[in-house]
């Protein structure tokens, strides 16, 4: 406890002591909060990339604090932008005693610029030699100690710019974050797509099996939900002629967290007229191997250890063969829902009372096939009972035109070839209101206005929806979804 307050008293001395420096800059008519530009004119890694022709010229930079080191009338900072660190040289015969003074109380963390020019030290290390100095910002509370860092995973999440600020590796994560999505759109915009956006509020949140949060919109005094999907509007685009569209944008699930599941997070869906699922397969290859080409400079990744490769066709299989495979269960000789149940039973794997064969398949490949899927792996052709937006195959009514895409086990992406037949559809929805009825909080509800939609017409279509947080996660190496979410949902520390 006595070791607890000391920490306390230390902590609030150090608060104190960063308040009156201000003060003393204010009262010199210094205040750095005053100061609303900067001159700077060029980054840090610039000037170590153009370092033959910049050497003696004259530059400006700014940034961060993040060392010191010197003594008597010579100083040396680290200062970090958000492209790297720079090494600043300051001697108090060029900035005079009154700057001089000034730059040795500044602290860990502060904001500065520093004009000056570029040289390389003796040890041969790129530097700014400083001539004129000045505080941006000053930090009023210290980062954590150098050595050890933010390392609490909790507090990472909750204070992200503290975590960017120490940890240059995760600022690494979402810089490359931003470039896959840049990736992905110059993808598309050269493929013909057109990126749209579509309302997040909605009166039926459908698209997708999820349960949805629930607001209260007050000017109409009606109940709206967050949507859960981006589909069923990007399919009235497809009705209204755009023929290729796609949205990146947040879409929300009131379900659990863990390693790959936030209740917000980012969904790309896109939809092209005139094609299928089969269409839908090699556009997924071509775009995840633009993507790693673009960003990481190769088509082989490599995740927790594990190499995979984005280079090699993609292997392609049906979940009936896939169960069979690795379950040894063959489900095209079951041919009752109680067949399917009973062997359920044998193996070992719960499903729900109104669960029908189709459904039971799922659960199988869920617990045996699942995990095999390391590699790039298209899984085809679903049982019509989890897909009630998809196309029939024409030679198998009990199954569908639909693939979910596969890597290190988990889920990337799920494509159908797009049900657009209003009739069928309409009785799929049927089909999910009776679920819901039996207490399936996941269940589609029906969607006049999209029904309405497929009787004016929509053309043949193939549509696939991508999770972008995963294939960040893939791409980065990151362990956890949170990990590429600069701000992860969390519990609030009032509870």
């Amino acid at each position: 406890m006595a070791e607890n307050n000391q920490q306390r008293n230390d902590s609030g001395d150090l608060l104190k002591i960063r308040r009156d420096k201000l003060r003393t800059l204010q009262e010199m008519g210094q205040d750095p909060f005053e100061i609303t530009t900067s001159d700077r004119d060029i980054s840090n890694a610039e000037i170590v990339q153009r370092f033959d022709e910049l050497e003696n010229n004259d530059v400006c930079i700014a940034g961060r604090v993040m060392s010191k080191r010197g003594k008597g009338k010579v100083s040396f900072l680290d200062v970090h932008d958000k492209s790297g660190k720079m090494q600043v040289f300051a001697r108090y015969d060029d900035l005079g005693e009154e700057a001089y003074n000034l730059l040795k109380k500044w602290d860990i963390g502060d904001i500065v610029e520093i004009k000056g020019f570029v040289f390389k030290t003796k040890v041969g290390e790129i530097s700014v030699h400083a001539k004129q100095v000045r505080m941006l910002a000053k930090s009023l509370k210290p980062l954590p100690e150098k050595y050890h860092g933010l390392k609490d995973t909790d507090l990472r999440y909750r204070q992200r710019y503290v975590d960017l600020i120490m940890n240059p590796e995760v600022r690494d994560t979402f810089i490359k974050r931003s470039k896959i999505l840049s990736s992905i759109r110059s993808y598309l915009d050269s493929q013909g797509f057109m990126e749209v956006e579509t309302p997040m509020l909605v009166s039926n949140a459908g698209g997708a099996a999820a349960r949805p949060f629930t607001t209260h919109f007050n000017a109409l005094d009606e109940d709206f939900k967050l949507r859960i999907s981006l589909e069923l509007y990007l399919k009235r685009l497809i009705v209204g002629g755009l023929e290729r569209v796609y949205e990146i944008g947040r879409v929300f699930r009131n379900e659990g967290i863990d390693t790959r599941h936030n209740p917000e997070f980012t969904l790309m869906e896109l939809y092209q007229a005139y094609t299928d699922y089969n269409g839908m397969m090699d556009l997924t290859e071509n775009l995840y191997r633009h993507v790693a080409k673009e960003v990481l400079g190769t088509t082989k990744i490599t995740y927790g250890g594990v190499e995979m490769d984005l280079g090699k066709p993609f292997e392609r299989i049906t979940m009936l063969d896939a169960v069979k495979k690795y379950s040894g269960v063959d489900f095209n000789e079951i041919e009752t829902d109680e067949q399917a149940k009973a062997v359920a039973k044998e193996k070992g794997v719960e499903f729900e009372p109104h669960h029908k064969k189709g459904d039971i398949l799922n659960l199988f490949f869920e617990a045996f096939a699942e995990e095999h899927m390391i590699q790039p792996t298209f899984v085809m052709d679903h049982p019509i009972e989890i897909s009630p937006l998809t196309k029939k195959k024409p030679d198998n009514p009990d199954y569908v035109e639909r693939f979910e895409f596969f890597m290190n086990g988990w889920e990337m992406a799920n494509a159908y070839s797009e049900l657009n037949d209003p009739i069928d559809q309409r009785e799929r929805f049927k089909q999910q209101e009776e679920l819901l009825s039996l207490g399936d909080e996941e269940a589609n509800t029906t969607d006049e206005d999209f029904l309405n939609a497929l009787e004016i017409g929509m053309p043949p279509t193939g549509g696939i929806g991508f999770g972008i947080d995963r294939m960040v996660m893939l791409l980065t190496d990151s362990a956890a979804i949170r990990d590429v979410l600069l701000f992860p949902t969390m519990k609030s520390l009032d509870k």
